[in-house]
Protein backbone atom coordinates (compact mmCIF):
# COMPACT_ATOMS: atom_id res chain seq x y z
CA UNK A 1 0.00 0.00 0.00
CA UNK A 2 1.59 3.35 -0.67
CA UNK A 3 2.11 6.24 1.24
CA UNK A 4 -1.17 8.04 1.72
CA UNK A 5 0.78 11.46 1.64
CA UNK A 6 3.30 11.24 -1.65
CA UNK A 7 2.00 8.36 -2.69
CA UNK A 8 5.65 6.40 -2.60
CA UNK A 9 6.09 2.41 -1.95
CA UNK A 10 9.70 3.34 -0.19
CA UNK A 11 7.97 2.21 3.35
CA UNK A 12 9.98 0.76 6.30
CA UNK A 13 8.01 -0.65 9.47
CA UNK A 14 9.56 0.40 12.98
CA UNK A 15 8.99 -0.51 16.42
CA UNK A 16 8.02 2.66 18.66
CA UNK A 17 7.20 3.92 22.13
CA UNK A 18 5.33 6.77 22.35
CA UNK A 19 3.79 8.73 25.62
CA UNK A 20 0.70 10.13 24.94
CA UNK A 21 -0.76 12.86 27.46
CA UNK A 22 -4.37 13.79 28.19
CA UNK A 23 -5.20 17.60 26.51
CA UNK A 24 -5.92 20.08 28.40
CA UNK A 25 -4.91 21.70 31.98
CA UNK A 26 -7.02 19.38 34.16
CA UNK A 27 -5.32 16.58 32.94
CA UNK A 28 -2.20 17.52 34.10
CA UNK A 29 -2.10 15.32 37.20
CA UNK A 30 -3.51 12.31 34.84
CA UNK A 31 -0.60 9.86 33.92
CA UNK A 32 0.48 9.23 30.50
CA UNK A 33 -0.48 6.18 28.75
CA UNK A 34 2.27 4.81 27.25
CA UNK A 35 1.77 2.93 23.60
CA UNK A 36 4.61 0.83 22.10
CA UNK A 37 3.19 0.62 18.54
CA UNK A 38 4.66 -0.18 14.96
CA UNK A 39 5.13 2.64 13.06
CA UNK A 40 5.15 2.86 9.22
CA UNK A 41 7.21 5.63 7.88
CA UNK A 42 7.82 6.59 4.43
CA UNK A 43 11.07 7.04 3.94
CA UNK A 44 10.54 9.83 0.96
CA UNK A 45 8.49 12.59 3.16
CA UNK A 46 8.55 11.11 6.70
CA UNK A 47 5.19 10.71 7.23
CA UNK A 48 4.47 8.01 9.68
CA UNK A 49 0.98 5.63 10.43
CA UNK A 50 0.08 3.31 13.40
CA UNK A 51 -2.59 2.16 15.65
CA UNK A 52 -3.11 2.08 19.02
CA UNK A 53 -2.96 -1.60 20.69
CA UNK A 54 -6.90 -1.94 22.05
CA UNK A 55 -5.97 -2.33 25.48
CA UNK A 56 -4.78 1.15 25.71
CA UNK A 57 -7.52 2.52 23.38
CA UNK A 58 -10.03 2.03 25.92
CA UNK A 59 -7.62 3.86 28.29
CA UNK A 60 -8.47 6.94 26.07
CA UNK A 61 -12.45 6.29 25.62
CA UNK A 62 -12.87 6.31 29.33
CA UNK A 63 -10.33 9.23 29.73
CA UNK A 64 -8.21 7.47 32.42
CA UNK A 65 -4.48 6.15 32.51
CA UNK A 66 -3.08 3.43 34.39
CA UNK A 67 -1.10 4.48 37.52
Amino acid sequence: MPCKSCGSDNRNQFNAEIAIHFPGLESLDKPIVWVFPNLLICMDCGTAEFGIPKAQLCLFAIGKALP
